[in-house]
């Protein structure tokens, strides 16, 4: 398990398949709350929906996740904590903020998530790496001056969804390389383990019980129904490319990726929603934030690749 965990196609594969399933995310939680604005009970109902699937592959022999053990759940209980506070105020965001915009914030959390890794103990990165994730922040702060309508609240919950992503990520990494979790069992335990606080929040924000009367009435529609069943199959699949892609490679990694497909996704928002200024800011921006997350990947691609021999040749000399 170690030895394809180290390998650079599993890494690529895994990176690839979580931007993939982020940018179709973006959009489709977008055209979601274009019309169900209750963002902490769409949040909860995306999370009961993966905790039953889950459920039922375990019990019909499809996955091999283990039951829900109390101790391995308060370990993972921050994880949880940080997730779905990052999704809500993520969510929340959307609201009021637009998508490029909405990702060029959400494109600081590399930076966020370098340094967190510095001040928690896991070592300086390599200065291809440093300066890869600065010339990405910096290419974001360009793209930033040249469209920034600004909304003071929608921004705020953005850069706030920003603190709380770096820390879940900074986490789950740290979980699924010592606890030996695989990807599906750390979503098992955030699906459960979100439920308490999504319901605590639902109350709190008075969204209940207006929130679940609106639900079933739209649900008559058939065009928000397919949207709705389409968000909560993708909510599943993010989740798992996610845990999968932080676990293979890093949390680092994982943020990097979102960096990337961001580009695709800000240039998607820019033709399909209108309403965005295309400045030559926007485009320098753009191009010098791309720059640093291919010289990133490459980098670490490397980085992997250099190191695949080096356990090899130790588990043949463990061998002899």
């Amino acid at each position: 398990m170690e030895i394809m965990d180290s390998s650079p196609y599993l890494s690529l594969i895994a990176a690839f398949s979580y931007g993939i399933a982020s940018m179709a995310m973006v959009f489709i939680n977008k055209a979601v709350i274009m019309q169900y604005a209750h963002s902490m009970t769409l949040l909860a109902v995306q999370q009961i929906a993966t905790a039953l699937l889950i459920h039922l592959g375990r019990v019909m022999g499809y996955t091999k996740a283990k039951e829900l053990n109390a101790e391995t759940a308060k370990r993972l209980f921050p994880v949880s904590l940080f997730y779905n506070a990052n999704v809500g105020f993520a969510l929340a965001s959307l609201k009021g903020v637009n998508i490029p915009m909405y990702i060029a914030i959400k494109r600081l959390t590399p930076l966020a998530v370098l340094v967190a890794g510095f001040f928690t103990g896991k070592g300086r990165p390599t200065t291809q790496v440093t300066l890869s994730v600065l010339l990405i922040a910096a290419g974001v702060l360009i793209a930033a001056l040249g469209d920034f309508s600004f909304d003071l609240f929608g921004y705020s919950l953005a850069f706030i969804s920003v603190f709380f992503q770096t820390m879940y990520l900074v986490l789950v990494e740290k979980s699924g390389a010592e606890d030996g979790l695989s990807s599906i069992e750390i979503m098992f335990y955030n699906s459960f383990l979100s439920l308490p606080f999504l319901l605590f929040l639902i109350i709190a924000t008075g969204e209940f019980p207006n929130s679940l009367s609106l639900l079933f009435a739209k649900s008559s529609s058939i065009s928000f129904l397919a949207i709705l069943i389409l968000s909560l199959v993708m909510g599943i699949i993010l989740n798992y490319t996610m845990f999968l892609c932080t676990i293979v490679n890093s949390a680092l990694t994982t943020t990097i990726v979102g960096v990337l497909k961001g580009v695709g996704s800000t240039t998607l928002g820019f033709v399909l929603l209108g309403g965005v200024e295309v400045h030559a800011l926007n485009v320098t921006g753009l191009v010098i934030n791309t720059a640093g997350g291919v010289w990133y990947s490459l980098a670490k691609y490397q980085q992997k690749k250099s190191k695949l021999p080096k356990i090899m040749s130790d588990i043949n000399s463990h061998r002899k």
